[in-house]
């Protein structure tokens, strides 16, 4: 969890992050005795959906004026630039319309580097879009898009896949809450219930749009063309049938060059990771073909993608390396780590085992809801 928080910020996506870690040999009970920690964290504010749920739901007769009070604390506090002087319906839908873009973004953020939360309830969202509660996560290291990285969630609500369609249930379940405020809510078909569909519905559009451009950027592409979004489908695919690295590909993805047949020798570094081999080879010509409609230059291409796709990222068994270490008292491999995880997008020759495949025993790694 300490080593999480900043590898998030060192990738540049907005979270919490970690001042210290104070550990502890004295035993806790989880799903095996370990011992105890307490991770100290900071960020501009630990609101979350939740808390708004909690007054909207409560039967306290102040219950409801006390969510007013949160509401208009949070915009003045936080989010000024939303307005003030707002009546409490506008207040509520300004700062909706906000989630609905900051948790958009946050997702297309999770999702292009591979990123799993694990426990996506509405009382781990941050109202200001900032990853937090990191219980069980994980970043992927095969691609599959069905991937659970907690293996408490038996049905796999929380699968990479379904990352985005929780987040935009959370934020229907910030609506109905945020309503209480709104006079006459609850007459049916109202006005105010109309503009928080409509809201809702920005999450679609907003997060269809920053999916898509963060997937450009991953392949190096300028330009935008409606045959971008098959290109990245089928490529995504060929990932997942081959069960391809997801980090390592993208960053080998950089170095494809125009000018060498996708199936020649020169290019096994990125083709040796597919068994497909055709398959591969029929998607980067597609890949070529499209590099050729903006007249890519290799170097600076590889340059651009190198600034989004990671070399290195917290993967699970790095994770456990270093807590077993923890454990019998060597902190050297957090620290190791953690300079490793600064900058996740420069080669770094001294980490380089690091950004290496993961070794088979990784597979049997298993984090819950109790680790």
């Amino acid at each position: 969890e300490f080593l999480c928080s900043e590898a998030m910020h060192g990738l540049g996506i907005p979270t919490s992050r970690a001042l210290a870690l104070v550990a502890s040999p004295l035993p806790v009970l989880r799903e095996a005795p370990e011992t105890a920690a307490v991770v100290t964290r900071v960020a501009a504010s630990f609101i979350r959906f939740g808390h708004f749920e909690h007054f909207a739901h409560h039967a306290h007769p102040k219950a409801h004026s006390t969510l007013k009070a949160l509401l208009d604390f949070v915009i003045e506090q936080y989010l000024p630039q939303l307005g003030s002087g707002l009546d409490p319906a506008d207040r509520a839908q300004a700062l909706l319309y906000y989630c609905c873009d900051a948790t958009a973004d946050l997702m297309a953020q999770w999702q292009s580097v591979g990123f799993c939360h694990g426990v996506m309830n509405t009382d781990n969202m941050s109202i200001l879009g900032l990853t937090i509660d990191y219980g069980p996560f994980g970043f992927m290291d095969a691609f599959d898009p069905d991937h659970v990285c907690n293996h408490s969630d038996t049905s796999g609500r929380y699968r990479w896949r379904f990352q985005p369609h929780v987040a935009r249930w959370n934020l229907s379940a910030l609506a109905q809450a945020l309503l209480v405020v709104v006079p006459n809510a609850g007459i049916q078909d109202s006005q105010e219930q109309q503009n928080i569909v409509e809201i809702l519905q920005n999450f679609d559009t907003r997060f269809q749009h920053q999916m898509l451009s963060r997937w450009r950027a991953k392949l190096g592409l300028l330009a935008h063309l409606p045959e971008d979004e098959s290109l990245v489908t089928d490529w995504l695919q060929l990932l997942a049938r081959n069960r391809v690295d997801f980090t390592i590909a993208f960053r080998r993805l950089a170095d494809f060059e125009l000018a060498i047949a996708p199936n020649a020798h020169a290019t096994s570094f990125l083709r040796d990771l597919f068994l497909d081999r055709l398959a591969f080879d029929n998607w980067a010509q597609r890949y070529k073909d499209r590099l050729l409609k903006e007249s890519s230059q290799d170097q600076q291409r590889k340059v651009r993608m190198n600034q989004v796709n990671p070399w290195v990222v917290l993967r699970n068994h790095l994770a456990q390396i270093a807590i077993d270490k923890a454990q019998v008292g060597d902190f050297s491999e957090i620290k190791r780590l953690r300079q490793a995880l600064e900058k996740p997008f420069i080669e770094q020759a001294q980490y380089a085992a690091y950004a290496d495949f993961p070794p088979d025993w990784a597979d049997k790694l298993e984090v819950s809801c109790s680790s």
